[in-house]
């Protein structure tokens, strides 16, 4: 399996060796569904919190005697049904959200993403980023000459995350000169999830060759 390869000029060099048991395997909505959804689950941070009756002021001593007074008997005024009292079944900073997500499920999600927009046309490979590429100018140049391939033409004018660029390593002036445009994010071949690719609608490997082979052992255990 073979894809065109770009040089730092983005211009064609050559072709890349695809490993295909990453970048051909069939969509599975319901297994990347499943990835993306836990991951945003396993991120979250449980903040809301409501406190309960044992948690807020007050409330020690009987509103009043139990008979003879005409009227409901309560025990403390810190009830749920009192003013001021705890809330019933409220928000609780202690619930945990996470989830487990299987290591082969994740290698696969992230797979079956790659394939898919690599079959949409949507996946560019590039040697390299050059030894220019350390000012925000030269980063946004880059990106101009992007948008004139065929498949990446909305990042042109792209105002949100749409670009995903995995490196073999990400250096900091490189990390540095893209962090300014706000339609690009950063990840290296380490990081690259499903979660963050499943954002993000085009794709960029630089330092393809290095890339393409960490990701291929990503799901080397279906061999």
């Amino acid at each position: 399996m073979e894809s065109v390869l770009y040089d730092a000029k983005l211009k064609k060099s050559g072709k890349i060796e695809l490993p295909e048991l990453f970048f051909s395997l069939p969509y599975n909505a319901d297994l990347v569904h499943n990835v993306v959804t836990g991951m945003a689950d396993n991120a979250r941070t449980s903040v809301a919190h409501a406190k309960g009756r044992g948690e807020v002021r007050g409330g020690g001593k009987k509103p009043w005697r139990q008979k003879g007074t005409g009227r409901a008997r309560h025990g403390s005024s810190r009830s749920p049904i009192w003013v001021g009292g705890g809330v019933a079944h409220g928000p609780n900073k202690n619930k945990d959200y996470s989830v487990t997500i299987n290591k082969k499920e994740r290698a696969k999600a992230l797979a079956m993403l790659m394939s898919k927009k690599l079959k949409a046309g949507r996946v560019l490979f590039m040697e390299d980023f050059g030894k220019d590429l350390s000012k925000t100018k030269n980063a946004q140049e880059l990106i101009n000459t992007l948008s004139k391939i065929d498949g990446f033409e909305k990042m042109a004018k792209a105002n949100k995350p749409k670009l995903y660029i995995i490196s073999n390593k990400v250096e900091p002036s490189v990390k540095k000169a893209f962090s300014n445009i706000e339609s690009v994010r950063f990840a290296s071949a380490k990081t690259a999830n499903a979660r963050s690719l499943s954002n993000h609608e085009l794709v960029l490997v630089a330092g393809a060759e290095d890339v393409v082979k960490l990701l291929g052992n990503k799901i080397a255990w279906k061999k």
